[in-house]
């Protein structure tokens, strides 16, 4: 009878093992197979100075950074990128940079890439942003950089990547290309509905 149940109780420890361990690498297989926005340029969770905004009172590059992603759902026909400032002192947070209609077989954003509408991958382009006709992006639609009130707690720039089902998300949306950003985010995250097939995202700060 003791030596039954010890057997038992042994095969029940081992076999608890197993299934922890194939919990376990199931999670890791999940986790290489999960859909990841990163950058390079932005490893340190930080920006430098080449990517902070030239105008309102800042002095830097206002470069865009690279981007990179892996892992794009099954099924996507174009991806758009989203990059907003919560913290702003708006009551509305703050648009920096916003490009849609990226190719599903881009694979990233080379550096520098929001500067121009001609460094963008065809037929991506620039939306519009919080900086709008006030020349600091050179042209309406070019990534602007950080430049937060002196001050302040360092501020929280997050950046999102959506994968979707169509190719062309203001044609699928019914708006204008011209709308807004908060408008394009309502349409990316509610009004297209299914056509939604992952976010991926990070987030980087800066302060003065």
């Amino acid at each position: 009878m003791t030596r039954h149940f010890a057997m038992t109780s042994l095969l029940s420890v081992a076999g608890l093992g197993a299934m922890l361990a194939m919990g376990a690498a199931n999670a890791a297989r999940a986790a290489d197979m999960a859909f990841t926005l990163t950058s390079p340029d932005l490893a340190s969770g930080s920006f430098d100075s080449k990517f902070i905004l030239n105008g309102f009172g800042c002095t830097g590059g206002n470069v865009s950074p690279a981007l990179t992603w892996a892992n794009v759902p099954e099924g996507t026909k174009s991806l758009a990128l989203q990059v907003q400032d919560p913290d702003a002192p708006t009551g509305s947070g703050f648009w920096h940079w916003t490009v849609y209609n990226i190719p599903p077989t881009a694979t990233g954003l080379a550096q520098g890439a929001g500067n121009s509408p001609e460094a963008l991958p065809a037929p991506a382009f620039g939306g519009t942003t919080d900086f709008l006709d006030t020349g600091a992006t050179g042209v309406n639609g070019n990534y602007g950089g950080p430049c937060p009130p002196e001050g302040d707690a360092p501020h929280h720039y997050n950046f999102v990547l959506y994968a979707l089902a169509v190719d062309d998300v203001q044609q699928a949306a019914g708006i204008p290309k011209t709308g807004t950003a908060a408008l394009y985010s309502f349409v990316l995250n509610k009004g297209i509905g299914p056509g939604l097939l992952g976010k991926a995202s990070f987030t980087a700060t800066y302060g003065r």
